[in-house]
């Protein structure tokens, strides 16, 4: 397509941003630099594809990796393209797409529709369980060898044959184990949600024909962060039509960890031969300075694409490096900074971000924003949909949805206790493996046996009984009358659950929570703030969960798909209260604040050599400690260009480690940046006062605000 002809694009777009837009000859990989309005080349693209090049929105697709980002381009998208012409649009993010085709090609997989999705919390409690081990390390490097594999496309049987390592070869035994168990649950882990579409596709024909004649045209956003299985996914859904858009930057290729190869950047150059390649430097975030100190270090790295980020916003100020005697002093100054700051900038507390390496660092600044009673809050915390009220409550819906999910099936027989204990748990669970049984169905069966007391096994009958009765009123039967299940009578905690005639998820949850006592137990077992905290997100749980079933028109089996994926995939990403943000570095990927605090820029923190949970199974080869500095120079390339305005990097003289100070050295990071002279003094001028003395001025400086 020419790209003389006349398109009614808007007039602020840039050459290079216009030129990956109206490109459609072929396969596109957009090169798009920190802060260079990628976002807006894909929702501007979709319009174009929508508006102009008569493309029916239904075989339009557009893949990310988080829910936030999805939504974000939905908003603009709305902006531009009238409701009906977006109709059946897919923005979702990769998970979402592989839940969906799960949900239609289930058969194929042999999984019910009613299959369940479990968290990694779940699937560590099988991995313990196959493993018989306390060892918190010892079950996560599995965990992690495990979803490895999955994400390179490879099975049990491939994971043996490339198992070396006494470990690896421990993990392959147990990856087959846990294949098996899952099957036998009817349910996926999160890594299959790409994994078994992938594989679906290239094994069957009329399922690949059927989904490439969908799929028209694909974009994807945040290239750089897919593994093995998504470019196998992605290269199966376009087909030999090979029309899609890749937007990614290499020099933020931040997650090898996790399975990310940077290597897909290159493998579409070379596959599809006839790839355009189109770089997005101008940046619209950052001033030059900034822009200048990441250029200089990411050059440093062997870059795949060569790429300089540039800017008009104008020079900026100095960047400041600062060193500490300790990471206590290190927390203290940037606290009593922040305070001035906001002060003499007369900004907002949401204005700055402190980033760091590791979650560690945290705990010390935190402290010290405390002290001067600075709002702030933490990503990457503990999200809503990982607090033990909440999960309890969801293992109810797993349940109810898929009464072959084992470990939903544990929690809500036990939570809250009602003369469900260990010991029948433990006679169960035996009786269910022998019999090759969910513990759902061998409640049912084990009664024929003298496995149980009836006393216990009554317990048993009356549970599963309860959840029964909730799945016949979600399969749409409505009303069952106490006589329609044979030999049970509902005991008090159980009572009013036949009593309501709709099967909506909104009566259905209500019912739920009355029958389960959940608010009693909770009151009967904690002190009452805790107890009404914990009440009070139940409440605002299944008040969400009703909002979400009614505004998309969800089955209570298709809510609770939809959860599994929110609670993997969200993690507080929509909270913006005026609070100072502190933040991994990692977690800090695709935000921007206008001053960014960088801490413990030090050897051996950043870049960071040790091994820590995200690090299982490295192996310290000389060409793996080389892969690992280059991407950690990514992370630090990241957290420079986060600032829009100013950067403040400190670093310690001695850092408290496992209870001794070690003696600390600057990163290697910091001269890569290639100041020079062009270095802020720090901007502490009271260095000389103690600790109470700063507190002071600081509290006479703030009173004469």
């Amino acid at each position: 397509m020419s790209l003389s002809q006349g398109h009614t694009l808007p007039a602020d777009l840039n050459a290079m941003q216009r030129q990956a837009v109206l490109h459609l000859d072929g396969p596109c990989l957009v090169l798009a630099g920190a802060g260079s309005g990628k976002t807006r080349v894909i929702t501007q693209k979709i319009a174009y594809l929508l508006r102009e090049c008569d493309y029916a929105a239904r075989n339009v697709v557009a893949l990310t990796f988080t829910n936030k980002a999805a939504r974000e381009m939905n908003v603009r998208l709305r902006q531009l393209v009238d409701g009906r012409l977006a109709k059946g649009l897919t923005i979702s993010t990769f998970h979402s797409l592989g839940l969906r085709f799960l949900r239609e090609e289930a058969t194929h997989l042999g999984l019910k529709p009613q299959f369940s999705i479990l968290d990694a919390t779940d699937t560590l409690g099988i991995v313990q369980e196959l493993m018989a081990t306390t060892d918190k390390a010892r079950l996560r490097a599995v965990q992690q060898t495990i979803s490895l594999w999955k994400n390179s496309l490879l099975d049990p049987d491939a994971a043996e044959r490339v198992a070396t390592t006494p470990s690896d070869l421990e993990a392959a035994r147990v990856y087959r184990s846990y294949a098996d168990t899952l099957l036998a649950w009817q349910a996926v882990d999160f890594d299959d949600l790409i994994r078994l579409p992938t594989v679906l596709l290239q094994q069957n024909d009329e399922v690949r024909r059927r989904w490439q004649s969908r799929v028209h045209y694909l974009l994807v956003d945040e290239y750089q962060d897919t593994n093995a299985c998504q470019y196998q996914l992605l290269r199966l859904l376009v087909g030999d039509r090979a029309m899609f858009t890749a937007v990614g930057d290499d020099d933020q290729a931040i997650y090898a960890w996790r399975g990310a190869t940077v290597d897909n950047l290159m493998k579409l150059t070379r596959d599809y031969s006839d790839v355009a390649v189109i770089k997005l430097e101008q940046n619209y975030r950052s001033v030059q300075r900034i822009l200048a100190a990441a250029n200089q270090l990411i050059g440093h790295n062997t870059n795949l694409f060569s790429k300089k980020l540039w800017s008009d916003l104008g020079v900026g100020e100095a960047i400041q490096i600062t060193p500490m005697e300790n990471d206590l002093a290190e927390a203290e100054n940037i606290a009593m900074r922040l305070s001035a700051a906001r002060f003499e900038r007369r900004a907002e507390w949401r204005d700055f971000a402190v980033l760091y390496r590791s979650n560690h660092q945290a705990r010390v600044l935190e402290q010290a924003l405390r002290n001067l009673r600075i709002p702030y809050v933490i990503s990457g915390g503990q999200s809503f949909f990982d607090k033990a009220e909440i999960r309890d409550i969801l293992a109810y819906l797993r349940l109810i949805a898929n009464d072959n999910d084992d470990p939903a099936f544990i929690r809500a027989a036990t939570t809250p206790r009602r003369g469900i204990g260990q010991t029948t748990l433990k006679a169960l669970g035996l009786f269910a493996q022998e019999q090759q049984l969910s513990l759902f169905e061998a409640a049912f069966e084990i009664g024929k046996t003298s496995l149980l007391p009836a006393r216990q096994h009554d317990s048993l009958l009356t549970f599963v009984t309860f959840i029964q009765r909730l799945q016949t009123r979600t399969a749409g039967h409505g009303h069952v009358p106490s006589e329609g299940l044979p030999g049970i009578a509902m005991p008090g905690e159980f009572a009013g659950v036949d009593g309501a005639v709709s099967d909506s998820p909104a009566r259905i949850l209500d019912d739920l929570l009355g029958s389960i006592r959940y608010e009693a137990w909770l009151y009967e077992t904690l002190d009452e703030k805790p107890a009404q905290k914990r009440w009070q997100n139940v409440l605002e749980l299944v008040e969400w969960l009703k909002r979400k079933a009614d505004e998309d028109e969800l089955t209570l089996l298709e809510l609770v798909q939809h959860v599994a994926l929110v609670t993997m995939l969200e993690r507080n990403e929509d909270d913006d209260p005026d609070a100072v943000r502190l933040s991994t570095l990692h977690a800090s990927k695709g935000l921007e604040y206008p001053h960014v605090y960088l801490v413990g820029v030090e050897e051996g923190l950043l870049p960071h050599l040790g091994h820590d949970e995200e690090d299982a199974g490295v192996e310290d080869t000389e060409q793996a400690l080389a892969l690992r500095i280059q991407e950690e120079r990514r992370l630090m390339y990241v957290g420079i260009t986060r600032a829009r305005r100013s950067l403040h990097i400190s670093w310690c003289r001695r850092r408290r480690r496992a209870r001794e100070d070690v003696v600390c050295q600057p990163s290697r990071f910091i001269e890569e940046m290639g100041l020079g002279a062009d270095v802020a003094e720090p901007d502490d001028a009271h260095a000389g006062l103690s600790p109470r003395a700063r507190l002071s001025m600081l509290k006479d400086l703030l009173a004469h605000k």
